[in-house]
């Protein structure tokens, strides 16, 4: 039996505490534990391809499966949500994750131990396209489910919070498979990977409510306020829930002619329309895609670069992951009151001149001390992560921002494929650079991407985005406003 969250709080009154409380259980904690459980296994996996047999290319080749998921997979993923719901596709694929992780954690040992074979390589590379397809799932899912949940003048927190979620699991990810893999078998983060994936999807069928695409409207939610003669005459009630004869075809025919006419909704925005302006907006928000997908490689490389061990650079990465945490909350706060550029724009700027930076500092203190190495590492990090902790949620903020409310399944799919291309761009860009040049110069060039992104959203958004909270922006689409509401505060 599903359980329904409550909703007595209007939209429109809606504080970002009662948003928080009310998305957890459907959102926000099951964002949470998939994110972990992916990130217990992803960083293993490339040790784990070596020691089935892939060699390093082949193993490395492996991490271009996301990226490719990421490209194809959100259109017909868009599809499928529009044809069975969110709630539905959300739990259907995370069976699915589950039952591959469980099967990965019987198949893989035989393999990891022994001498592997055809069948445990193949085992693997299915693992990854189900958790690829699965992903863009949950994430196109999640994004569109919090598109129509939240009001105008809480989605960016809402989407920030979102984005602190997926970052907190990347946090806690990794520490729970180093608990496990000192305790256990390699293979056995495959089993915490189908325990978390089945907590995540269980909180989903128990707590998200039905939404678009469901065929079953939001609870509260009415197309149009009821008329005063509806509110006045109920039919039932006059004749005890009988089927409707002539007295009751006599009533509706009353209320309809006592109901005021409603004007016609207003045409939405054409396809190509949404398209141009999706694509005017990830032109500029591609670039910080990149430098987020850059970094786990390029970092990596230069710490080794500079002389620094694995578990040095481990440190910087958590650390940096702490700052991003801690700047997620004022984030979603400055985009509502101030607008989505006052974010994009630091955000593409910070993390653009942080790749510079290291790209200048990495060559220049290579092969000095070991603190000066770190230095070098550390300050362009923590720039990096202050820019991208900036921007947690910045990218589904702008999808919904893009995507007309009708429909927008749909049109998250199409923004989506479009991010997808950045996604899949970028270790293909680093990988082009380092054949021929250093990879100091893959992270300059990171850094001049960004930088130019920057100034194209300084240029683009303050014209396609809500740049505060205004007039309707308290009111969740498609559900009416409060009555007797005051008009919301424009600073959000």
């Amino acid at each position: 039996m599903t359980h329904t969250p409550s909703r007595s709080a209007p939209a429109g009154s809606l504080t970002a505490g009662q948003m928080v409380r009310r998305l957890a259980p459907s959102v926000y904690v099951p964002t949470v534990l998939e994110s972990a459980g992916e990130m217990a296994l992803l960083p293993v996996i490339p040790l784990l391809a070596l020691r089935l047999g892939f060699s390093e290319s082949a193993a490395a080749a492996l991490t271009i499966i996301a990226g490719i998921g990421a490209v194809l997979g959100p259109v017909p993923v868009g599809r499928l949500m529009i044809a069975v719901g969110a709630r539905r596709a959300i739990v259907t694929s995370g069976v699915l994750l589950t039952l591959a992780n469980v099967a990965a954690l019987v198949i893989l040992p035989g393999g990891l131990d022994g001498s592997p074979e055809h069948v445990h390589r193949v085992a693997l590379v299915v693992l990854l396209v189900i958790m690829a397809a699965t992903s863009q799932v949950w994430s196109l899912g999640r994004q569109s489910y919090l598109g129509t949940e939240l009001p105008t003048h809480l989605r960016a927190r809402g989407m920030t919070t979102f984005g602190g979620m997926i970052r907190a699991g990347q946090v806690v990810g990794p520490l729970l498979g180093a608990i496990v893999l000192a305790l256990g078998h390699e293979a056995w983060v495959f089993g915490l990977f189908a325990v978390l994936a089945a907590s995540a999807t269980l909180m989903v069928a128990l707590f998200m409510v039905p939404g678009e695409g469901s065929g079953r409207p939001l609870p509260g939610h009415r197309e149009h306020p009821a008329t005063s003669a509806e509110a006045e005459i109920d039919v039932g009630a006059v004749t005890g829930g009988d089927t409707p004869g002539e007295f009751e075809a006599e009533v509706a025919r009353t209320a309809a002619a006592a109901a005021p006419e409603l004007p016609p909704d207003p045409p939405g925005p054409t396809g190509r329309a949404v398209l141009a302006k999706m694509l005017s907006v990830g032109l500029g928000v591609t670039p910080i895609v990149m430098g987020r997908i850059n970094r786990p490689v390029i970092v990596p490389l230069l710490g080794a670069a500079l002389g620094l061990d694995s578990l040095s650079v481990s440190i910087v990465f958590g650390i940096a992951a702490v700052v991003e945490i801690i700047m997620f909350v004022p984030a979603g706060t400055v985009m509502d009151r101030r607008g989505r550029a006052a974010v994009a724009v630091p955000c593409s700027l910070v993390m653009g001149a942080g790749y510079v930076l290291l790209a200048v500092l990495a060559p220049t203190l290579g092969g000095g001390s070991y603190l000066a190495a770190l230095a070098a590492l550390v300050v362009p990090c923590m720039l990096i992560a202050v820019g991208n902790g900036l921007g947690s949620g910045i990218v589904m903020t702008l999808g919904v921002d893009v995507s007309p409310e009708r429909g927008r399944t749909r049109y998250l799919a199409w923004w989506n494929t479009v991010i997808g291309v950045g996604r899949l761009t970028a270790p293909l860009l680093v990988s082009a650079i380092t054949l021929v040049a250093p990879v100091a110069v893959a992270g300059a060039v990171s850094g001049a991407l960004c930088l130019a992104g920057a100034g194209w959203l300084a240029r683009v958004l303050p014209g396609l985005t809500p740049e505060s909270g205004g007039p309707g922006a308290g009111t969740r689409p498609g559900a009416p406003s409060p009555e007797g509401s005051s008009p919301p505060d424009p600073r959000g």
